[in-house]
């Protein structure tokens, strides 16, 4: 992967890996590079194997602007005058959909620090994070209303599964923001913070209580969360029982009881590092 210029990412001895937004000239704003680095650094991090939790946040008064408008008017053109046209935009945003996705489909929990602005496609990101910590001053808008359009990559889809509906069509219809105290009282975020410095600092402290416990159980963990979001009672406690049955560890559970009887940190092992299909042989 080529040096990344829209992001910098680090890892702590913790296992946690922590990636942030570094334009804040530009408030962040997403056009191609971004979109390209983020899926290039998210795909890093899934098939290493060796970061147990990952902290997004940003630089600067706004987390992200969203979308760079001149993207419209450049690199990305949606066709609208032909119906040959108008079916590769489907590709496309299927395209970006995918990156966001890859976010909620890491092999490990994704924590979203967010400060002042998180608009348009930065809402589409955060909604894809497993925990959400926000600043005082910090406020959430789907701002594509406002520029003549509808929210495309996530936001319309997660959002009704994280605060009340009527709120998100209230939100979507109007382009109104959603200050962070409002936000913490619909269950959208998990904290607010005076300053950026001490959400950044909760973040990574709750990523480093992550990646203190088996890697594997996270996973299986979030996997069944995830889908019983989306599945029947009846069909989540079935899957439930094939995932427990794949990864449960007797070591894992030893070792978890050992350590707090003993006072100290439990040593377990990393998730495997995967490989492409394609690269094999």
């Amino acid at each position: 992967m080529t040096t990344p210029t829209c992001f910098s990412l680090s890892s702590t001895d913790d296992h946690v890996a922590h990636l942030v937004l570094n334009r804040p000239e530009v408030l962040n704003t997403m056009h191609p590079t971004f979109w390209r680095e983020l899926d290039e650094i998210l795909t890093q991090i899934h098939r290493e194997g060796t970061a147990r939790a990952l902290v997004i946040s940003s630089t600067g008064k706004h987390f992200s602007a969203g979308m760079a408008l001149e993207t419209f008017s450049g690199a990305i053109q949606m066709d609208d005058k032909s119906p040959e046209g108008r079916a590769a935009i489907f590709d496309t945003l299927g395209d970006m959909q995918a990156t966001f996705t890859k976010i909620e489909t890491l092999r490990i929990p994704v924590i979203c620090a967010i400060q002042g602005g998180c608009i348009g496609g930065a809402v589409d990101m955060v909604t894809a994070a497993c925990i959400r910590y926000a600043t005082a001053d910090a406020f959430f808008c789907i701002q594509e209303i406002n520029i003549g359009m509808v929210a495309d990559v996530g936001t319309l889809q997660r959002l009704p599964k994280l605060v009340p509906i009527a709120v998100v069509k209230e939100m979507a219809y109007t382009g109104r923001r959603l200050p962070a105290s409002k936000a913490l009282a619909y269950g959208l975020v998990n904290e607010v913070f005076d300053t950026a410095e001490a959400m950044v600092a909760a973040a990574l402290q709750c990523a480093k209580e992550i990646a203190s416990k088996p890697p594997i159980a996270i996973w299986g963990t979030k996997q069944a969360i995830d889908y019983t979001r989306d599945h029947s009672t009846e069909d989540s406690l079935r899957q439930m029982g094939w995932l427990q049955a794949g990864i449960w560890s007797n070591r894992h559970v030893i070792e978890a009881i050992t350590a707090m009887k003993e006072k100290r940190a439990a040593q377990f092992p990393a998730l495997s590092s995967l490989s492409s299909f394609k690269e094999m042989g």
